[in-house]
């Protein structure tokens, strides 16, 4: 199939792809909050500055796009046909950054989330979401001998 943007509209849309308080995030976060999370956003200090952080709980959730970031078996995480080996590449390296910062983060003490945008692109996927998160972090015991 080709391409009906100008290569200009086709720029315009990209520069437009947010990668912070996108809608699945926003959701989520806010299923967060009404379960009594409370949570940090977009935290530099940490590797691949996760989207919410639990200090207390020492989690860090990150709310994927199926399609940047390749959700196996999504219908969303397709390959573009045109430029197809830029966008392999690009999903290569983007998926090889998550499993840097991944075990990054666990080799700091840090238990990593993932949500993937189809889990959380509606109200009440998110609040169902958001209480799997909750039984994850609340059933598992926190070391308290480490830092914070």
């Amino acid at each position: 199939m080709v391409d009906t943007l100008t290569p200009a509209e086709r720029s315009e849309r990209m520069r437009r792809i947010r990668s912070s308080n996108t809608k699945p995030e926003v959701l989520l976060r806010s299923a967060l909050h009404a379960r009594g999370l409370r949570f940090r956003l977009h935290r530099r200090q940490l590797p691949g500055k996760p989207d919410v952080v639990l200090p207390r709980h020492r989690v860090a959730v990150f709310v994927h796009g199926c399609f940047w970031h390749r959700h196996e078996g999504c219908k969303v995480a397709t390959t573009p046909k045109s430029n197809t080996q830029f966008w392999v590449d690009k999903f290569d390296r983007n998926v090889a950054r998550d499993k840097r910062v991944r075990s990054e983060l666990e080799a700091a003490g840090w238990r990593v989330i993932v949500s993937w945008e189809c889990e959380v692109d509606t109200p009440a996927k998110a609040a169902a979401t958001a209480e799997r998160l909750e039984t994850i972090i609340r059933e598992e015991p926190r070391d308290l001998s480490r830092n914070a």
